[in-house]
């Protein structure tokens, strides 16, 4: 057998459980089992967003290749302290998803950082754009990301938003690839990422918003209707793909990093999380409204 197969095998599982581990009760309820009442949920979450956080900003780093001015230095400190403001709604349970301006302007910025790096990539080329674009890109959604869950301290809940939401990003990946595979013709973005056709596109929407269906019929617990939540992570996850790819194209860059071998970076394995986080993160405050 090929070791390279089963190199991105063995670590996929890995990358996988560790998900599964630190977005259900599961991980808690199994480190507590050999040693009691050690750790609560919301910190194995909170600890692996804040691993993205960390790994992700420095991959963005490095495929920018910062210059040697302060920006370098600011990225960190920047991203972090966005980060803590988050953290502080995080742990005081303070995601209301009211109509907060700060935060749909948070949101925009997102979009417009995907604009700039497709119609506007020279502005990337300067230092002071790389750190704009790194802090929003990379700690935005890692920060929205902590307003998905819910969990209570004093019955000991997590709720399961954000494994569905992985679930459904893998599910759309996946199905995209194999009707693309099979019976791809249109190619979607051939300069950036040939593989990547309409049809593929079109049988990911479809059998993710039946993969949804289950979900909503058998979760009406989770927060939003699931066949909306599906739909968009359906429509926006290859966007994500194709966002890092640019990134990584406009620097002529491969991966973004090696942290899971035989797949890459982080950017590289959460691109799709990324874009998705923000986009459902906006549903949860219109569907209040509706």
């Amino acid at each position: 057998m090929d070791k390279n197969l089963i190199q991105r095998t063995i670590s996929g599982l890995v990358y996988v459980a560790i998900i599964i581990l630190c977005s259900t009760p599961l991980g808690a309820q199994l480190i507590n089992s050999v040693f009691p009442g050690i750790i609560q949920q919301q910190y194995l979450y909170y600890g692996l967003m804040s691993l993205l956080l960390v790994v992700g900003t420095w991959e963005s780093v490095k495929i920018m290749k910062f210059g040697k001015g302060y920006e370098k230095w600011v990225v960190f400190p920047m991203a972090i302290f966005i980060f803590y403001i988050f953290s502080k709604r995080y742990f005081h349970h303070d995601f209301f998803f009211d109509f907060r301006l700060s935060e749909i302007l948070a949101l925009a910025l997102i979009g417009i950082a995907v604009v700039t790096l497709f119609k506007y990539p020279t502005e990337l080329y300067y230092d002071s754009g790389k750190l704009i674009f790194t802090v929003i890109y990379v700690a935005l959604p890692f920060s929205f990301a902590l307003g998905l869950p819910k969990f209570s301290s004093y019955n000991d809940t997590f709720s399961l938003e954000v494994l569905f939401l992985f679930i459904l990003i893998w599910s759309s990946d996946t199905f995209a690839y194999l009707v693309g595979k099979f019976f791809g013709k249109h190619k979607m973005a051939p300069k950036i990422s040939p593989k990547k056709t309409w049809e593929g596109y079109a049988g990911g929407v479809v059998l993710t918003l039946v993969l949804s269906y289950f979900i909503e019929h058998y979760q009406p617990e989770l927060r939003g209707n699931w066949m909306v939540v599906g739909f968009l992570v359906a429509a926006f996850a290859p966007l994500g793909d194709l966002v890092e790819s640019q990134l990584k194209r406009n620097f002529g860059v491969k991966d973004s990093g090696n942290i899971i071998p035989g797949h890459g970076g982080v950017l590289d394995r959460l691109d799709s999380f990324i874009i998705c986080v923000p986009v459902v993160y906006l549903y949860f405050i219109l569907e209040k409204f509706i």
